[in-house]
């Protein structure tokens, strides 16, 4: 079996899903042939620096108008009547990538971001029709996934599913199987041993701060935020690639014992440690704190995409969430420790798929193969 999984860097959250699924098929069905791409490796230098730079900008210093794009953008009508248009501009400026897919000859493309989903809608016009898997990488699912090529969609939750039959995708083609995550967030740590090698005290609360895989985001406010806390405890800040934020934040003077990490690649001993995660409710982030049953706290979410995510989480008492950064320490003061934030923990642990990977892997399997058994591995996987 010849599979393609098709990302696009915009956000990590794309690329972060594409890995775990790419390390599900190699563990679950190592003589298939799999390959792993990202769109924007087969565009100019420059078309790729104005998608991933041009997003980046756009969400963080204009977030209103991004959420009034997404908005605007989320009609499946809209979308339908301008569908040739966007399929068509979509193949015709990643010729190379398709070339790539017909020399390929995969048996299905698994696409992380609607980007993929396009082209592929394009190119069954033109006869060339592998199965399309499409990933949904958020809790809500945008109309810009949708596209009649769509053969599979994976998604997040039953809610998200319902929102897809309610806007026209046929429910035997939807399958609930949580947002891929790697499997590393699976497993179980000796948290006194990784306190230990981050010199963190056993008897203190720990908050983990994320600033997302691109370092965006307020980071600096919210930590001099939390050194407002009255309450003993310590943090742990992720910058991200943002190397200049990494820098400004170790020379910081801070009332709690407080440690500053650039990139990492252990972010699940990092949750694993933490009694909260401030962060902003990005799918993949929110996706591995449920699989290791940790709370969330919700600063300042970009409107669109990760409002909807933030809706789902506090509806379903695994987050807690303030509109201004000045109000954190008071929120955060009162959840230490507290029974609220055991039940928000407990709650976490209960929308976690950590094996959300391997149940897209079975499902597609069971599509291509009819393997009837393999579903339901999937399904016992993600429950």
């Amino acid at each position: 079996m010849r599979i393609l999984i098709a990302t696009v860097t915009a956000g990590a959250g794309h690329l972060q899903a594409a890995a775990a699924l790419e390390e599900a098929w190699r563990g679950l069905r190592p003589a298939d042939v799999v390959e792993k791409v990202d769109l924007l490796d087969f565009v100019s230098r420059l078309q790729r620096k104005v998608y991933v730079q041009g997003y980046m900008k756009l969400v963080e210093h204009a977030p209103e108008l991004w959420g009034m794009v997404f908005k605007k953008t989320d009609n499946p009508k809209l979308l339908r009547r301008v569908a040739r248009f966007r399929r068509g501009f979509a193949e015709r400026t990643n010729q190379k990538f398709v070339r790539h897919l017909r020399a390929f000859r995969p048996d299905a493309v698994v696409c992380t971001h609607y980007l993929p989903v396009e082209i592929m809608a394009h190119l069954e016009r033109k006869g060339f029709n592998p199965m399309t898997v499409c990933v949904v990488t958020d809790f809500e699912a945008h109309a810009l996934w949708m596209e009649q090529a769509v053969d599979l969609y994976c998604v997040a939750a039953r809610e998200t599913k319902a929102s897809l039959v309610a806007r026209g995708a046929r429910a035997e083609n939807v399958v609930v199987t949580g947002i891929p995550i790697a499997a590393k967030f699976s497993s179980v740590f000796e948290a006194r041993a990784v306190r230990k090698r981050y010199g963190l005290r056993d008897d203190l609360p720990a908050l983990l701060v994320l600033g997302g895989g691109f370092g965006m985001g307020p980071v600096a406010r919210i930590l001099s935020a939390l050194d407002r806390i009255e309450r003993d405890c310590q943090i742990l800040v992720v910058a991200g690639r943002n190397e200049k934020l990494r820098r400004d934040l170790a020379c910081g003077n801070y009332r709690h014992p407080t440690r500053v990490l650039g990139f990492v690649s252990n972010m699940h001993e990092l949750m694993a440690v933490a009694d909260l995660i401030v962060t902003k409710p990005g799918g993949l982030t929110s996706s591995e704190a449920l699989a290791m049953g940790k709370p969330l706290f919700i600063l300042d979410p970009i409107p669109g995409q990760e409002a909807a995510n933030s809706d789902f989480l506090l509806e379903r008492g695994a987050a807690a969430k303030v509109n201004r950064i000045e109000d954190a320490p008071f929120r955060i003061e009162q959840l230490i420790g507290s029974k609220k934030l055991r039940e928000m923990a407990r709650a976490a642990r209960s929308l976690g798929h950590p094996h959300a990977a391997q149940a897209v892997c079975r499902a597609l399997v069971e599509r291509l193969t009819g393997d009837g058994a393999a579903l339901d591995d999937a399904r016992s996987g993600s429950a």
